[in-house]
């Protein structure tokens, strides 16, 4: 259903404000809209709620601080009450409109690597510029930059605190939490430059070490993922879910499924996957779309008593899918989580349902594909995807290449429920994944030394590698 929008807000001085597109919404508590004001374009952000003058007002004030020092930010033209078309009374700040400006965040992958690495120096620069001027932004995020061929503009005045001296320890920790945005591989890859982009704005008497950053930067990263992988077990801007004493759902905004569905009907009659005491895989048709709905079954009333007091294994492919998600790695979108339950707590029989993937496994892909240029990129991209996964502390837990979907020659990992995010170090797990993975090629010499080839080419750390006994022309 098309939402009609508040067309008019009336300003406290009389003038109007014309609402065109809904950007941003937090509920309950800010909206912002595109818009036109006194014959200009401007984005107004409508603060509601109880402590809206309180938040509205702390925005207004970043915005000072940043004009203040001088830093690229889109003009404050009006900040005060308004009143929207049903006659509730908001606050209202109204901001110039950057023209031919993207954020950051949407941008970002439309750029070769080259100018994203370019961007990112650019970044860091106005980054340190705040920590110049002794200001940090809080909310870190890069949809909070936009960008125009000149400038990168600093946006959210909400988020900006101002110090009376600030400290080499909240400067170095600001950096590395703006660089835990980048991704993993092209962190280890650009830090030293990125550093040496901040220090033509700044010097600290201790310099701040690549080494150092990165370890923050990687603390920051686990910290928000973990956030996110936690955040979708609940009603937010990606999810809805509901709750009663026999069940739990969490669905998926993103697909507009119906939530009545019989799902054991729709494993019965359609083609079936996989079959197991523990887990059934189908793939049925909902909606006009190919879903495939995983069902973990309990076996027995030991196994349910085991399972009842712990995470079920759905619940753990739902939030590792979401993490892939929001790290960029691919994986079948995740639709929906569904699980039984007995006086509320105790868990059943769970559901875990996701995107068809319809592409060949890894063995398939390389079974079917002669393309020597395919196989290689294919090759590349597989061992790239391992070594992102090691940098990110993430083990797989089942690399079987079963697990492995090729899109093109992209690879994309399903099979999440054994799936960890480590908190220190995931050297013994991810040797595992190698081993696992190296079996699936033991029968195919070419193939092997070809991964082998390519994971000590991309590996900065061979150490990995050695422990799993990832070595040259090994099988023959």
């Amino acid at each position: 259903m098309t939402q009609v929008l508040p067309d008019q807000v009336q300003l406290d001085h009389a003038s109007s404000l014309t609402l065109l597109d809904r950007v941003r919404v937090v509920p309950g508590r800010r909206e912002v809209y595109r818009g036109e004001w006194q014959g200009q374009g401007v984005f107004a952000k409508i603060f509601l709620g109880k402590d809206a003058l309180k938040y509205a007002k702390r925005d207004a004030d970043g915005i000072a601080i940043l004009q203040q020092e001088h830093i690229a930010t889109p003009k404050l033209l009006h900040a005060g009450t308004g009143t929207m078309h049903s006659g509730e009374l908001v606050q209202v700040i109204v901001l110039e409109e950057i023209k031919n400006s993207k954020n950051i965040e949407e941008l970002w992958p439309t750029l070769k690597p080259k100018a994203r690495l370019e961007l990112a120096k650019k970044l860091v620069k106005v980054i340190a510029l705040h920590h110049d001027a002794d200001i940090i932004h809080t909310d870190l995020h890069l949809k909070n930059f936009l960008v125009t061929d000149d400038f990168v503009y600093t946006l959210d005045g909400d988020g900006i605190r101002q110090y009376a001296g600030l400290t080499y320890k909240r400067a170095l920790h600001n950096l590395a939490e703006m660089v835990s945005k980048f991704d993993a591989l092209e962190q280890a890859e650009w830090l030293q430059q990125l550093l040496d982009a901040y220090h033509t704005i700044i010097s600290w008497h201790l310099p701040m070490g690549a080494e150092q950053v990165a370890s923050l930067a990687n603390h920051y990263r686990l910290k928000a993922v973990n956030n996110y992988a936690n955040k979708v077990f609940r009603n937010c801007t990606d999810v809805s879910v509901s709750q009663s004493t026999s069940a739990f759902q969490a669905w998926s905004n993103a697909f507009d499924l119906p939530k009545d569905l019989d799902l054991d009907a729709l494993l019965e009659s359609g083609a079936r996957l996989k079959s197991g005491k523990t887990c059934t895989v189908g793939l049925a048709e909902i909606a006009g779309k190919q879903i495939v709905i995983k069902r973990y079954n309990i076996k027995d009333l030991a196994h349910a008593f085991s399972r009842a007091f712990r995470p079920s294994r759905a619940a753990v492919s739902w939030g590792n899918a979401h993490r892939l998600k929001l790290l960029g790695i691919p994986t079948a979108a995740p639709i929906a989580l569904l699980e039984t339950r007995k006086f509320g707590f105790l868990r059943g029989k769970a559901y875990f349902l996701t995107e068809f993937i319809n592409v060949p496994d890894a063995m398939e892909f390389f079974a079917q594909t002669q393309d020597k240029g395919a196989r290689t990129d294919a090759v590349k991209n597989i061992c790239t995807l391992f070594y992102r996964l090691y940098l990110l502390q993430i083990s797989h837990g089942d690399m079987k290449a079963t697990n492995i979907k090729m899109q093109g020659t992209q690879p994309a990992l399903v099979d999440l429920d054994a799936m960890r995010q480590h908190r220190r170090t995931c050297l013994k797990a991810h040797v595992r994944d190698l081993r696992r993975f190296m079996q699936n090629w033991k029968n195919q010499p070419a193939l092997y030394n070809a991964f082998v080839k390519t994971f000590r080419a991309i590996y900065a750390n061979a150490r990995p590698l050695e422990l799993a006994g990832v070595f040259e022309n090994v099988a023959r």
